[in-house]
């Protein structure tokens, strides 16, 4: 299980991302107050907070384009240099009270921008650090670190806000990207290979499509989450509220989503032993669970069967995650992964802010109870439809123990991934 750790190069990822976690979980509250403190404004908390997400949809394809086109640990190290920039700006605006709402706004958008730059060359590397029989353990740990950094996060943020206030918070923030963009120098791992003629972003795009669209089970799967995502968003993170503040209160709503992230720990344990050959079948399976919580708040909002959804839906979410992300590293060529992972995030996201807005007036309109049933019930429908494809159905892993022995007897800082000329192995199969 803990294999992939022999490997230099996947040690110094799995740290950055740990250590982005721990910063992404301190920035939302910090920000959140800052804002607060400065206008007491909700409508300007969420234009900051929108113009960032935007930015990051906008841009997230392009991101997927330099990703397969240079080096991915100097697109990481970039990244993170230019987030800790502006985080570091954001926190002397705040500490020296000298921070507007346009400022932050700015601010917001470039950090968007940056972030889309980011993330799909953090999603495309994993496969390079480890051999492709190490996959998915590797994608369990990464999982652990990301669901470990987002409790401790926001554990330390709310202390940190609350003892010296949101413009240290957000210094934090910047430290964390810092540190993280030392960490990601260590990822040195083989380029992906290089093209014979250079070409235009369109005609790379329109590359990553045909590898996006090529795989029906990835198509199939992307749609599938931009349904669920967009109830999911509706009725957990604004009618969720709602209801908490008539039943059980903010404090155990609070709790609730901690049980969540808890189970999401849980999960990651359990998928670092789970060894299927039909992974991905047992990860979209596993999505059923995701219509608990909103099965709960419609039903019986108690503290008890709502801790429950919440635990039973982390460890759900992770079956699927560490499955999602083997199947692609495991099926799409290194050279195009990030372009894959760009349109797979973009696909799962664009319909997030749709489904926030217009569960109000739905919920207005028949009523919130009935809104949650009808979205668990979008849910369930979702991954039906998942699970009509027979190539969801039948996609088969690579079986991680092939290669357990192997890695273990490298040593603990030289791994094949350890070296820059290194090629990573192919994987055994394509779909």
């Amino acid at each position: 299980m803990l294999a992939p750790l022999r490997y230099g190069a996947f040690r110094y990822l799995a740290v950055g991302r740990l250590v982005n976690m721990l910063g992404n979980g301190v920035a939302p509250i910090a920000l959140a107050f800052a804002v607060l403190d400065l206008t007491g404004s909700v409508g300007d908390l969420g234009l900051v907070v929108g113009a960032r997400s935007v930015m990051t949809v906008l841009f997230v394809l392009f991101g997927g384009v330099v990703a397969d086109r240079i080096p991915r640990r100097l697109v990481l190290v970039g990244s993170n240099v230019l987030s800790a920039l502006t985080q570091a700006v954001v926190a002397a605006l705040v500490l020296t009270g000298t921070a507007t709402i346009p400022l932050l706004l700015a601010l917001g958008a470039a950090n968007g921008v940056v972030s889309a730059l980011s993330q799909p060359a953090s999603a495309a590397a994993t496969p390079q650090t480890v051999p492709p029989e190490l996959i998915q353990p590797a994608n369990a740990l990464i999982r652990l670190g990301i669901n470990a950094g987002m409790i401790g996060g926001a554990a330390f943020g709310g202390l940190l806000v609350a003892a010296v206030g949101p413009g240290w918070g957000l210094a934090i923030d910047a430290l964390t990207f810092a540190i993280a963009a030392v960490a990601f120098t260590g990822v040195r791992v083989a380029a992906s290979p290089a093209k014979r003629s250079r070409t235009s972003i369109v005609a790379d795009l329109r590359e990553g499509w045909t590898e996006f669209t090529a795989r029906t089970w990835v198509w199939v799967v992307v749609l599938g989450f931009m349904v669920l995502n967009a109830a999911l968003a509706g009725g957990v993170n604004v009618l969720g509220p709602a209801v908490a503040d008539e039943t059980i209160g903010r404090s155990a709503w609070g709790v609730v989503l901690a049980a969540q992230t808890a189970g999401m720990v849980v999960g990651g344990l359990i998928a670092l032993r789970i060894r299927v050959r039909r992974l991905l079948l047992l990860g979209v399976a596993c999505m059923f669970a995701e219509s608990f919580l909103l099965l709960g708040l419609a039903l019986a909002p108690s503290i008890v069967v709502l801790l429950s959804a919440g635990v039973a839906v982390g460890i759900a979410v992770e079956q699927f995650a560490v499955a999602w992300d083997t199947s692609i590293a495991q099926q799409i060529p290194a050279d195009r992964l990030a372009r894959v992972y760009s349109y797979d995030m973009l696909g799962s996201w664009v319909a997030i802010p749709l489904g926030q807005i217009a569960v109000g007036p739905v919920a207005a309109a028949i009523g919130t109870r009935d809104t949650l049933l009808i979205l668990a019930t979008l849910v369930v429908l979702a991954v039906l439809g998942m699970l009509t494809s027979r190539d969801v159905r039948r996609l088969r892993a690579v079986a991680p123990a092939q290669a357990v022995g192997t890695a273990q007897t490298e040593p603990a800082d030289g791994g094949p991934s350890d070296s820059p000329t290194t090629k990573p192995t192919e994987p055994a199969a394509r779909a």
